[in-house]
């Protein structure tokens, strides 16, 4: 399938059950608590996907303009909340996704997420958008697992969806990666530019004159994700650092793994937030 084919399918993103049911609960109530609304809505990349979606549509004239789920629920009426998350937590959202573990899914895109956060204080980087590109960066895989099922799973056989050196093989396989996809939908959705050019640099931060220090971001943090998932030694993490990111920002290996935010002790998405 072509990347511009891709783009125009349609596709709903699974949102975590217990995520959506916490969400409708908390709306439920007499008084809700934003709070705990903004923190169950960003531990979840489909949520959080809706909400920029809403927030950055003509309607409320202020396309390209939002990127955390806090600047989206100051313009949104919690009417639209409910209905938002109604939907999520209808059956349809909960179907499977073909070759990928939705619960890992869920906890790795929060864990780049809280990776992502960190490092972009440490460069000086708008961190409730590091937090949110971090959440959202895989939304192409999951695309790409809904929308060319077959060819995505030849792949499965040989580097699994979270491997490090996944991007380089779908690039060499399809011509495009989930970076690619990921951008090409949120360039739809209107998300801020910042966004989507991180997203769509996020395998090759500083290749070909690109320069976007969020991408950088979003590399350091999935290599870190990704890194963890595969319990690499850390002769491994030595060798697979992205050293040449992490030069443009000014941050070695170290500085990387001493901004590690994540508690790694088998957390369940949904049960932990922020």
């Amino acid at each position: 399938m072509k990347l511009k084919a891709l783009l125009a399918s349609q596709f709903v993103l699974p949102s975590i059950p217990r995520v959506a049911a916490l969400l409708l609960s908390e709306l439920e109530r007499d008084e809700p608590d934003l709070k705990k609304i903004t923190q169950l809505i960003s531990t979840d990349p489909a949520l959080t996907t809706r909400l920029l979606q809403l927030s950055n549509s003509g309607f409320f004239k202020l396309s390209g303009k939002i990127s955390s789920v806090s600047e989206s629920l100051a313009i949104l009426g919690l009417g639209h909340v409910r209905t938002m998350a109604a939907a999520a937590a209808s059956g349809a959202s909960f179907r499977a996704v073909p070759g990928i573990n939705l619960q890992q899914f869920w906890a790795y895109s929060l864990n780049v997420a809280r990776m992502a956060r960190s490092l972009a204080g440490v460069v000086r980087l708008n961190q409730q958008a590091a937090f949110t590109c971090g959440l959202i960066h895989a939304i192409g895989e999951l695309a790409m697992h809904m929308g060319m099922a077959e060819a995505v799973a030849v792949l499965n056989r040989e580097v699994p969806p979270l491997d490090l050196r996944r991007a380089n093989v779908e690039n060499w396989s399809f011509g495009f990666c989930y970076a690619q996809v990921g951008a090409g939908f949120a360039r739809q959705w209107n998300f801020p530019l910042p966004i989507v050019e991180a997203l769509a640099h996020q395998d090759a931060p500083f290749d070909n004159d690109v320069y976007e220090p969020l991408a950088g971001v979003i590399h350091l943090a999935t290599w870190r994700a990704r890194a963890k998932e595969a319990g690499l030694s850390d002769k491994a993490l030595a060798v697979t650092f992205p050293g040449s990111v992490g030069e443009v920002l000014g941050l070695d290996i170290d500085m990387v793994l001493q901004q590690d935010p994540i508690d790694w002790s088998a957390q369940t998405p949904g049960r932990t937030l922020l």
